[in-house]
């Protein structure tokens, strides 16, 4: 399956703003596997995991008040996601990264990274983030929509929810880390990420 992303409005047949029955809809081939609490300061945030027949997990949908305001999308079991052309999900992180940094270089991406490492674009609604598969690590898009872009990279700051930062970060080959850092005290309470 083949998605495109269409900034800030929304990703293959998902549009920002859309309602959960709305986007469960869309959805074909897709069912509802759960809903999680995505986030442990904003209680509000909700998020709905879509798989496949088999229960598996490909396409990661938060809403706030109910309405959607970002997709992430499974590296192995997710649809192909594109960016005027250019694919996005299950890519070697150093060619998807030169790919962002040439379109930098050349001024028609503003390319930035936030405090974990993590690419993306705020223009764009786009962080790109790590995912670990049985061959390593490739990436994993995930997307907000307009009224929800501004510092998006940024991972503490921006509306992206914390599970979706939880994991393997963006490090240069052969340098493992995870978020968050064995030993390290969060601030979740009794909030465990979801995966």
């Amino acid at each position: 399956m083949d998605w495109e992303l269409v900034p800030l409005e929304g990703v293959g047949p998902l549009s920002f703003g859309m309602r959960i029955a709305e986007v469960a809809a869309v959805l074909p081939g897709m069912t509802e596997l759960r809903r999680f609490q995505a986030d442990p300061s904003f209680r509000e945030t909700r998020g709905v995991e879509f798989g496949t027949g088999r229960a598996e997990p490909a396409v990661y949908a938060y809403f706030i008040g109910g309405r959607l305001f970002c997709v992430a999308v499974d590296a192995v079991h997710g649809p192909q996601v594109t960016l005027w052309g250019r694919e996005l999900t299950a890519c070697v992180p150093a060619d998807l990264e030169r790919f962002l940094l040439h379109a930098h270089g050349c001024e028609v991406l503003d390319v930035s990274y936030g405090p974990r490492g993590n690419p993306g674009v705020n223009g764009l609604g786009l962080v790109v983030r790590v995912q670990e598969v049985v061959s390593g690590v490739v990436t994993r898009p995930v997307m907000v929509g307009r009224a929800w872009a501004d510092r998006c990279t940024d991972d503490w700051e921006g509306a992206i929810p914390e599970c979706e930062w939880v994991g393997r970060l963006w490090t240069p080959p052969g340098k493992p880390g995870s978020w968050p850092p064995p030993g390290l005290d969060t601030h979740w309470g009794s909030w465990q990420p979801p995966f």
